[in-house]
């Protein structure tokens, strides 16, 4: 069962924007765009919790300015589902300073950024880095975070060349993809993994995968339940990573596990219960490759 101090905070938290969120939003995004909202609302959510597993300021200042309803969201989403996003941004985070640990300067590019806020939290002060998201995305975040000297905002499809012309990227290149690559088709998917090992050899991409059951619970239990249109559905599946290194492209998978891994420790019962489930049942992963073959000697 939930602990007492957390269903307060929970109940209190919905309540919240049961009252202050106008009934018509004032968010104008397309319908697979508003998913980035989802994680948006976990984040923060977390954030307000008694013992967070992460941090996020922004985001918790961003729902509270975004004048969205999030009664449905907060009504219908699980604990677990909501932990998941958790635990994508903080293997993200870690994967990203392991990466910049060797590579100081590298250029790290968030593809499909969303409100996305992983910058804030990994930032040494040297790395360049691009966000890159749909134009009325990338409106909407001009609204809550500000671009900089090192933190270049581009507006266009991940699917458009014309964006990698843009970074300042002689060497270490780095890619995020946090839930971005299901709502595609596998041919566009594999397109892009074979542009990028072109343009960038050599360069990393982390991102989250589920297996073809997992995007069938996702549009049931995630999407649908979070008011989302049908529309946004998802669509890509990944049985196996080892699979990436079949196709077209030279793709070396580095690390491949489940989304909960080394994050069930001092939770309670039911959450470590259902974040065990998850994991046994391969909803949910984590999938670290390196694209091309490294220019290094």
């Amino acid at each position: 069962m939930i602990a007492c101090g957390e269903r307060f905070r929970r109940a209190r938290y919905n309540r919240m924007h049961r009252s202050v969120m106008p009934a018509t939003s004032s968010v104008e995004l397309g319908s697979v765009q508003k998913t980035l909202l989802l994680p948006l609302w976990g984040r923060s959510v977390e954030t307000t919790s008694a013992h967070p597993l992460l941090v996020d300021e922004t985001a918790v200042r961003i729902i509270a300015s975004l004048g969205y309803d999030f009664s449905t969201i907060a009504s219908h989403i699980s604990p677990i589902t909501q932990l998941s996003w958790i635990a994508r941004s903080l293997h993200i985070d870690r994967t990203v300073r392991e990466f910049l640990s060797h590579h100081p300067d590298a250029t790290v590019v968030n593809l499909g950024c969303g409100l996305d806020t992983t910058f804030e939290r990994v930032d040494n002060g040297q790395l360049i880095w691009y966000d890159l998201d749909l134009a009325d995305v990338i409106k909407l975040r001009r609204r809550f975070i500000p671009e900089s000297d090192r933190r270049t905002f581009l507006a266009c499809s991940l699917f458009d060349q014309a964006w990698r012309w843009q970074l300042k990227a002689d060497h270490s290149v780095f890619f995020i993809a946090a839930g971005v690559l299901y709502y595609f088709q596998e041919s566009q998917i594999r397109a892009l993994f074979s542009s990028l090992a072109d343009a960038f050899p050599g360069s990393e991409l982390i991102f989250d995968a589920t297996t073809a059951r997992g995007v069938k619970m996702a549009n049931q239990k995630v999407i649908a339940a979070g008011g989302m249109d049908e529309s946004a559905i998802l669509r890509w599946g990944l049985e196996r990573a080892r699979d990436l290194q079949t196709w077209d492209a030279p793709i070396t998978v580095l690390d491949h596990y489940p989304i909960f891994r080394n994050l069930k420790q001092g939770l309670e019962f039911k959450k470590q219960w259902g974040m065990l489930m998850a994991d046994s049942l391969r909803v949910l992963s984590m999938v670290h490759v390196r694209l091309g073959r490294s220019c290094a000697p």
